[in-house]
């Protein structure tokens, strides 16, 4: 069963926001009468206790904290785009630029909603850990530069040096005009 459709922007929907939101803070936010293991609070402490609304747990939750949880809402976004990409294009450039792309600019976007400074250890974190998780295979293919045929090699070593002649007695037989310039 599917929390949510799927959107074509790629985001997640507020159900799931709504369980990552759970799920990052554990235990501290269960439903009321959620039992725990037995004798370890009474009936009537359970009773009282109250239920945290998302609303006034964010409002509740320092900077820190809540950009630890949107970063960890972009990199949930960015798994389930990598989902769909094959071990063998993982180190293809077009493949996954949309998502990385995607995890960029939502950890950034985020980032600048809350004052932050962009690039930061957090984001940097998300960042090395998709390169370690995804990426590490993957190494960067530098072209073998070759020494050109000797043929073309001596051409182009000769000629500048042939040209530079031909151009000085250009511009000597130029100025021997014999007028005087002014």
């Amino acid at each position: 069963m599917a929390l949510c459709r799927q959107t074509a922007s790629g985001r997640l929907c507020p159900g799931l926001l709504l369980l990552l939101l759970w799920a990052a803070l554990g235990s501290e936010l269960r439903p009321a009468g959620t039992a725990t293991p037995p004798g370890a609070e009474s009936l009537a402490e359970l009773q009282n206790q109250t239920v945290i609304e998302p609303e006034n747990l964010l409002l509740n939750m320092t900077a820190d904290e809540k950009y630890n949880l949107r970063a960890y809402m972009c990199w949930a976004n960015f798994s389930h785009w990598m989902m769909n990409v094959t071990r063998v294009q993982l180190c293809e450039w077009r493949v996954i630029s949309r998502p990385y792309s995607n995890l960029r600019h939502c950890l950034e976007t985020f980032a600048e909603e809350q004052n932050y400074s962009y690039p930061n250890s957090i984001a940097e974190e998300c960042i090395v850990h998709s390169h370690r998780t995804y990426f590490l295979n993957c190494t960067q293919e530098h072209p073998m530069f070759l020494d050109p045929p000797e043929d073309v090699l001596l051409a182009l070593i000769f000629a500048p040096i042939c040209l530079i002649p031909f151009l000085v007695t250009l511009v000597v037989w130029r100025s021997k005009d014999g007028k005087m310039q002014s």
